[in-house]
């Protein structure tokens, strides 16, 4: 739970340090030639102060969660499998979702919010189950991380899109997303992700 209560004060403390113009939520589509535990994966990236923050798009688990959540009988109408997000807090869960729910909340880009705490998350499972995209972890980036990531040609950039969080077939995606970007390497506001200090 102090990991839950962390990641939320870091993501509000973040939100009031985004001054810089040039920082901007980002859809991250791994280069063919990437290896490793992100080969073949889109994720989108928010900036959260000097580092990024964001959540693996298509990596569907086995597990859903009425097997996680066993004695809360709403979880059972949740269609989806949970995903997993990232290496980041792994064991806890997050659940974005298209509209603002209200306490607990923090916003991703757009409408779309992500809430953590154990009321804010049981309030979605009871009353929008599956209006929303359930993440165990998330991925982190250190300051000027992702930066040295995207100039060493790891990912395809471009602007994120709501809609990919809420995808029900995600095996696609990957492969999908680097055909639309093509060969090159889209860089979004061109040097300015250099001139923002990240």
């Amino acid at each position: 739970m102090k990991r839950v209560i962390a990641f939320c004060v870091f993501l509000l403390c973040a939100a009031t340090t985004q001054a810089q113009p040039v920082s901007k939520p980002l859809l991250l589509v791994a280069s063919p030639a990437l290896q490793g535990p992100y080969q073949q994966t889109a994720l989108i990236a928010v900036p959260a102060g000097d580092r990024h923050l964001g959540f693996i798009l298509n990596r569907a688990t086995d597990v859903k969660l009425a097997t996680l959540f066993p004695d809360h009988a709403p979880s059972a109408k949740v269609a989806d499998p949970v995903y997993f997000g990232g290496p980041e807090m792994a064991n806890a869960l997050f659940v974005v979702v298209r509209s603002n729910p209200g306490a607990d909340a923090v916003r991703l880009f757009g409408e779309l919010f992500v809430v953590s705490s154990a009321p804010a998350v049981d309030r979605i499972i009871e009353q929008t189950p599956n209006d929303a995209r359930y993440f165990a972890g998330f991925v982190a980036w250190q300051p000027g991380e992702l930066a040295k990531e995207i100039e060493a040609g790891y990912w395809r950039v471009t602007d994120p899109d709501a809609e990919l969080l809420f995808r029900h077939d995600t095996d696609s995606l990957w492969r999908e997303l680097i055909e639309r970007l093509g060969d090159g390497q889209p860089t979004p506001g061109g040097r300015g992700f250099q001139s923002a200090g990240l």
